[in-house]
């Protein structure tokens, strides 16, 4: 059970006080937590750190003040002007010193309140940015205003966080505050010549001085108090890895073949032939699947390279020794995309496959729950619903998870207990090539098989960057290829207007496009309903509607070899490896593809290196190399793309160094106390919880 101590950092925020249902909703917002993460908690604001400072502490006399700057003034109210009734005019308050005078003013302002805040002839002390206005200096908004009683609640040096519309600041400070508070003593758990070398606090320590910095240095990436917090989040991370991988290799498996009969009645049903990489990832997998150990093999190959006819193989071999399989994939679409792709195949061999996503209720639901029990269905292919409570496998001995670091390594313990006590054998795919930095980070020390080529007959797409400004000429392209029989998918970053981005959404471009181009324009975004989505997709997939104007949700799953235009608006905002992904949509038929990528001008050195890399190579591994050399680890690998790693702390400029001392501190800690029983160790546990690792602890329940 999880100590005591570490109790109220569990709690959720709803119980600091100023936070209500709504601030709650808006704290999830700007901690950037996914939809279906629950209330944020007292732990995950302690985790939001700051990204600069306010520094209030230049206090000059009024006729010093310069404009731009912040500055803390003390001063005399002198007169409010009181604009008139149903007039757009700002509310002015003169005030003065024995040097000058200033101007506070205020939008929208309530009179009766300010009179209260600045009543005339009183002294205040002001704090906010001086501008000047003619020949005039004003401070619109002051940020503080206080009585020189009142001074210790205007902090001279101010963290300023992430914020998300709506939130105010002083409602995060607040929360933030209190959930310091809460922080318990908690005893050591690095290796204490580890920390004399890097010259670090303790944990305790670094969050506190996080939150209440006494200059910029504090906030540096590379100064002590943030290297010493992202080494615990990755050491955490590599001690779950290490620990989940030791229990897999510690527990007996079973030794599963085959007679080859149902694999090669596939191979006879596959419109191609295997690649030399597919062939061999097959032989790999066959290999570790007779093995008396538990498998734990990650196949890891480029976009288009054949992962799911390698995983249908290695399915192939469970089925003849006359057990089931499961494929997990992270959602609905690409779920229903593996089972299209699978079901006909099977069906060719004599395998029975069938679908359940969360969608599945009822009657459906139960039948098909029903037939998995009674053997009935040999292939089961799904989202997360595969290995939900009451789904029971009548003998489930392999186990494929698509796009696993989308997954909780809990999730992966869960659908691998649907075995029973001898386990599955697991199979974990990813169309993201990875370097070997990310795939320490992601899972550890697994056996790896990699996918090198492309199926024969893919055509290399066409790849440019092109300006905005050039957008006319885009579309008339367009309305070429239309009038030739193509099918063009078109994706942007955001799906409505933002006040804060100058960027067109997705539904003003869909908009757009359907006056330009006709109504053959459909729009697709992850804020619809599954329903309502599939019904686009399944239109644009039968040629029904000629352009899909997406959001990133397009990225993986969908399929359909007609299109051959991919156009990436705002391209200088995704990542790398996020716009290879996008890139790899197209390129699947007999069409010769292109690819896109508008941007907006200026361009920064990085989008410019960026959008250079896409134009000169495909090769998904160069591109995920440069994507780690461009962005750092933990960018790559934060809370905006990716689900397991899910690092808050991390994102610091040599991630991989610390990220290899973890994983070595690690393999160190297991080897000496692999049940985590010694003083460091018990202090360990506490950092595993801390950091939302708790699926690995109940790999030891004893002790």
């Amino acid at each position: 059970m999880r100590p005591s101590k570490l109790t109220p950092l569990f709690a959720s925020a709803i119980n600091l006080e100023g936070v209500g249902p709504k601030v709650i909703t808006l704290l999830k917002k700007a901690l950037r937590m996914s939809a279906d993460a629950g209330e944020p908690r007292v732990l995950d604001l302690l985790k939001h750190c700051p990204t600069g400072i306010v520094d209030r502490s230049f206090r000059p006399q009024i006729r010093d003040a310069t404009a731009g700057v912040i500055a803390t003034l003390q001063i005399r109210v002198v007169k409010h002007n009181a604009p008139p009734r149903r007039s757009r005019a700002p509310y002015r308050v003169i005030c003065e010193d024995e040097t000058g005078s200033i101007t506070l003013v205020f939008f929208r302002a309530n009179g009766r309140y300010l009179e209260s805040q600045l009543p005339v002839g009183q002294i205040r002390v002001i704090s906010g940015r001086v501008e000047r206005y003619g020949d005039k200096l004003q401070m619109p908004h002051p940020d503080y205003i206080v009585s020189l009683d009142e001074m210790d609640r205007m902090p001279l040096i101010e963290p300023v966080y992430p914020m998300t519309a709506g939130l105010s600041t002083k409602v995060l400070f607040s929360a933030i505050k209190q959930s310091v508070r809460r922080l318990p003593e908690l005893e050591e758990w690095q290796d204490g010549a580890w920390l004399k070398q890097q010259d670090w606090g303790g944990f305790g320590d670094a969050l506190r001085k996080i939150h209440n910095p006494e200059s910029a240095a504090d906030l540096s990436l590379n100064g002590p108090l943030r290297r010493r917090l992202a080494y615990d989040e990755l050491l955490a991370n590599q001690l779950a890895l290490a620990l989940v991988r030791e229990s897999t290799k510690g527990q007996a498996g079973r030794s599963i073949t085959g007679n080859g009969l149902i694999s090669a009645k596939i191979l006879k049903a596959l419109p191609f032939t295997l690649t030399a990489s597919q062939e061999r990832s097959i032989e790999e997998i066959k290999v570790d699947m007779a093995g008396d150990g538990r498998m734990l093999r990650l196949l890891q190959g480029d976009v288009g390279s054949g992962k799911t006819v390698v995983a249908l193989m290695a399915i192939a071999v469970a089925c003849e020794a006359g057990s089931q399989a499961a494929l997990m994939a992270p959602t609905e679409v690409l779920a229903r995309q593996h089972h299209n792709t699978i079901s006909p195949l099977a069906e060719a061999a004599g395998l029975t496959t069938a679908l359940l996503t969360g969608r599945d209720k009822g009657k459906p639901r139960k039948e098909i729950l029903a037939r998995l029990e009674r053997g009935e269905i040999d292939i089961l292919i799904g989202t997360h619903a595969v290995f939900q409570d009451d789904v029971t496998y009548k003998d489930l001995a392999f186990i494929v998870i698509d796009e696993q670091h989308r997954f909780g390594v809990h999730q992966r313990l869960a659908l691998q207990d649907k075995g029973g006590p001898r386990g599955v054998e697991t199979l974990v795919m990813t169309a993201t090539p990875i370097p070997r930095t990310l795939l320490m980070t992601h899972y550890g020390d697994l056996e790896v098989s990699k996918l090198l080529e492309k199926p024969a007959g893919r055509k290399p797409i066409i790849t440019r960057a092109v300006s905005l400004d050039r957008l006319e000429d885009i579309l008339q392209g367009l309305r070429r290829a239309i009038n030739d029989g193509g099918q063009i998918y078109w994706v942007c970053p955001l799906v409505e207007e933002s006040e804060v981005l100058r960027i067109t959404p997705a539904e003003e471009r869909f908009s757009h496009l359907r006056q330009y181009l006709g109504d053959k324009v459909a729009l697709v975004h992850g804020q619809m309903k599954g329903t309502e989505k599939d019904a686009i997709m399944n239109a644009f997939a039968n040629g029904e509607t000629s352009v899909l104007v997406a959001t990133t949700v397009i990225e993986v799953g969908v399929d359909v070899p007609n299109a051959s235009i991919m156009v990436i608006e705002h391209a200088e905002r995704f990542g790398l490896s996020q716009l290879h992904q996008l890139r790899g949509r197209v390129g699947r038929g007999d069409r010769q593809s292109s690819c896109i990528l508008l941007y907006d001008k200026p361009l920064g050195e990085t989008a410019k290196s960026r959008l250079d890399i896409m134009r000169q190579t495909e090769d998904g591994f160069l591109i995920a190399e440069e994507d780690l050399r461009l962005r750092g680890g933990g960018e790559i690998l934060g809370a905006r793309q990716s689900g397991e790693a899910n690092f808050n702390l991390a994102e610091i400029p040599d991630f991989k160094e610390l990220l290899e001392a973890a994983h070595d501190d690690a393999q160190m800690i297991l080897l000496k106390d692999p049940s985590l029983k010694s003083t460091r160790g018990r202090a360990l546990r506490n950092l595993l919880y801390l950091f939302d690792r708790d699926a690995a602890i109940h790999l030891f329940r004893a002790g």
